[in-house]
């Protein structure tokens, strides 16, 4: 009967195996051990002293208590499944071996039932380890992809940690930034204010000596006009002594006619004052009927003669041709008369400098400091239309100087850019007089030029 030793060592190498993977006591993986090594020398007993019928009944003692073990111990819980597959050999191993204890002759005559029982219950326990030993396996795999899980959870878990960590400094680091960053856009807002304002002061000073000397005409008529009209009171006087009614009749209205040439050039050095503090003050953003053509003429006199009492050599020709038919339109015109100056101003500009660049030039090669070369700016005024069929208001400032290399040609409208030296400007002129051409008024600025012969600006605003 060598079936319930080998069975029993297969069960119990199973079953502590099977144990240790599910992490049961180590109290009873001990226990099982021994009873193994017991077993194994009861079985050697056996072989050397013939005992069959003492040790028969101690491996069914051993099973039967394995599966009671099983079925009540707590820690064993796990292999009950296990121990049912052994249930049905113990069960018809047991029965046969007390058939033959008890009654030899019916052992024989049921052995081959008892030996075809055994077999199929092997058979079933062979069955049943190989099935539950892939479960164990698909469990082992289940738990291992869980435990994997589980590990994976912990990883991301510190992962998130850290990661939450880092980007809680970054954000730190970026509302540092934000900070700084609109800490520097408040005093660059604070400097482009600075430097706007000292641009119109720029171009206020450039107004002032211009302003002056237009100022100075009508003021010259009205103390002209004055004088002239007390002394003519004084004639009326010596007419009404001497009751010459006629002559005091003629001297009334002498006096009435320069008293109105006293009220058109007094309303004319207003006009002027008026523009200059127009010129001076925050734009008003209200937009009103302007006349283009009264506007070019005043600033254009104006910048020549502020160029003039600066500089007495400065010199050039002044043209012009407006446009009568051209109406009043819808601008801003402290805005407009801006632009106009600051274009005026730059066109007399670049036609002095390349004069000077001649005359310098003809001096180096030793021929006559005159040179046949005549400064020119041109202001036209037109009324045309567009593709669209809309009436627009174009002027023109034209200029006969050295034009605009073609590398720079897109750069000319950016803030901050400028061709002149150090202290000549701050390169905000041509910026300001784009915005209020194209954003305050929807009209279109824009320059052509050629190299050596000169440029033409043109603004175009809608009527």
């Amino acid at each position: 009967m060598l079936a319930e030793p080998i069975l029993s060592f297969l069960l119990v190498k199973s079953a502590q195996k099977f144990l240790s993977k599910t992490n049961a006591s180590q109290k009873w993986l001990e226990l099982s051990k021994w009873l193994l090594y017991g077993i194994v020398a009861f079985f050697i007993i056996e072989k050397i002293f013939h005992l069959e019928k003492v040790t028969i009944w101690i491996w069914h003692a051993f099973l039967i208590g394995l599966i009671i073990a099983s079925l009540t111990v707590k820690e064993l819980k796990s292999l009950r499944t296990f121990m049912w597959a052994f249930l049905p050999f113990v069960v018809l191993s047991f029965a046969a071996n007390l058939t033959e204890a008890i009654n030899k002759t019916t052992y024989k005559k049921f052995e081959d039932y008892f030996d075809v029982g055994i077999a199929f219950s092997i058979v079933w326990l062979i069955a049943m380890i190989i099935s539950s030993t892939k479960q164990q396996k698909a469990l082992q795999k289940a738990n291992e992809k869980a435990l994997a899980e589980e590990e994976q959870k912990k990883w991301m878990t510190i992962k998130k940690e850290e990661l939450e960590k880092v980007v809680a400094e970054r954000t730190s680091k970026l509302q540092e930034q934000k900070k700084e960053i609109e800490n520097n856009l408040t005093e660059l807002k604070a400097t482009q204010s600075q430097l706007i304002h000292a641009e119109k002061m720029a171009s206020l000073g450039e107004l002032t000596a211009g302003i002056a000397h237009e100022i100075q005409n009508p003021l010259n008529f009205v103390n002209n006009f004055s004088e002239l009209n007390s002394e003519l009171i004084h004639e009326m006087n010596v007419a009404l002594t001497a009751g010459d009614i006629e002559e005091v009749k003629m001297i009334a209205n002498d006096i009435n006619e320069n008293e109105k040439k006293i009220i058109f050039h007094g309303k004319r050095a207003s006009d002027i004052v008026k523009g200059m503090l127009q010129h001076s003050r925050a734009s008003s953003s209200v937009k009103e009927p302007t006349d283009i053509n009264a506007l070019c003429d005043e600033y254009f006199r104006l910048a020549y003669h502020g160029l003039r009492a600066k500089d007495k050599s400065f010199n050039a020709t002044m043209k012009t041709e407006y446009d009568p038919s051209l109406e009043k339109i819808n601008a801003i015109p402290q805005d407009i008369g801006r632009v106009i100056l600051n274009l005026i101003t730059n066109a007399f500009y670049v036609v002095e400098e390349k004069k000077t660049n001649l005359i310098n030039a003809a001096k180096m090669q030793g021929e006559t400091a005159q040179v046949n070369y005549e400064p020119t700016v041109t202001v036209v005024t037109k009324k045309i239309h567009d593709e669209q069929g809309r009436d627009r208001a174009e002027i023109k400032i034209i200029d006969n100087g050295s034009g605009i290399p073609q590398k720079i040609i897109e750069k000319i409208f950016l803030p901050f850019f400028t061709t002149k030296p150090t202290g000549k400007g701050t390169g905000l002129g041509l910026s300001m007089s784009y915005d209020i051409v194209t954003k305050a008024h929807g009209g279109e600025l824009t320059v052509t030029t050629q190299e050596g012969e000169g440029t033409e600006f043109t603004i175009s605003l809608p009527i």
